[in-house]
């Protein structure tokens, strides 16, 4: 059975618009038959816990003689990985909060960034898989602009997910969402309205497709 592992990681509720399209996404995929399941993990709602020790970013067989590391941690880890191997797509709801991902959504990357387990080369057994990044971004970073280069939240998903997994990435992104909130950004909203819309179709039309 088509297998998609949900994450979602804005912290806002009630009018995220990261939420609101991996919604969009998820519902397109299920919308394809009954066969096609979903796992959805919510980092805001539940999320996880930091590494105790820096040994954890290592696999047990490459970890220092003596390390202390916590059974239901690696407990945890390895239920991480499971969900990741299991799916057939990863959908991952990325809101660029202070110019980078949100703080839970790091610490799942944390769990499965790990060289010898899912990454590093001769290790990527989710290489080729598709891992669909939704990018929400308050303001805008246009090239040419004086914010160019300061969204650090895809960047870094490309090359965890992209580089060291070895996923097939595909990055739906829409811009100036806080333009009907901020009156510095207020030229922005028709824009803002213009970008959300193409970016439904878009993530709709990759539940379709993948």
């Amino acid at each position: 059975m088509p297998h998609l592992l949900h994450l979602d990681s804005s912290a806002d509720l009630a009018t995220s618009r990261s939420r609101a399209l991996t919604a969009a996404f998820a519902q397109a995929w299920t919308g394809r038959g009954a066969e096609f399941t979903v796992t959805h993990r919510d980092l805001h709602r539940d999320p996880l816990p930091h590494f105790a020790t820096n040994e954890q970013h290592w696999p047990a067989a490459d970890r220092l003689p003596g390390a202390q590391v916590p059974a239901d941690q690696d407990a945890l880890t390895a239920q991480i990985h499971s969900e990741l191997l299991a799916a057939d797509v990863l959908l991952v709801g990325a809101p660029l909060y202070n110019y980078t991902v949100p703080s839970t959504l790091k610490v799942w990357l944390d769990h499965v960034h790990i060289p010898g387990a899912l990454a590093g080369e001769g290790s990527q057994p989710l290489a080729g898989r598709p891992a669909v990044v939704v990018s929400s971004r308050g303001a805008t970073y246009d090239a040419g602009s004086p914010t160019e280069g300061w969204d650090h939240g895809v960047p870094v998903l490309q090359i965890i997910l992209g580089a060291s997994l070895a996923m097939d990435v595909h990055v739906v992104q829409t811009s100036a969402t806080l333009a009907d909130r901020l009156a510095d950004l207020a030229d922005l909203r028709e824009r803002a309205d213009a970008e959300f819309a193409a970016a439904r179709e878009a993530a709709q039309e990759l539940a379709r497709r993948l």
